[in-house]
């Protein structure tokens, strides 16, 4: 177990800087007034939706790594 305690102090580093980063970030946003906020929300439902067309590639015959032979002929023989 003593040998643990050399993670204490970057743990609580990590959890510090945690805090820190989430205590800075949050002034950032900034705040929208209700009017705007709702003038955004009713421009983004009235545009149509994007319409993404995805092309995937046929998949390809996958080689197992063993040769198969042609069925021979019975009457040839």
């Amino acid at each position: 177990m003593e040998i643990l305690l050399w993670l204490v102090p970057p743990a609580v580093v990590t959890v510090l800087a945690m805090l820190w980063v989430g205590w800075w970030g949050r002034d950032g946003r900034g705040e929208v007034d209700r009017e705007t906020a709702v003038r955004r929300m009713g421009e983004a439902l009235g545009r149509e939706p994007r319409v993404r067309v995805v092309v995937r590639p046929q998949p390809r015959e996958r080689s197992t790594g063993v040769a198969v032979r042609a069925p021979r002929d019975k009457r040839a023989s």
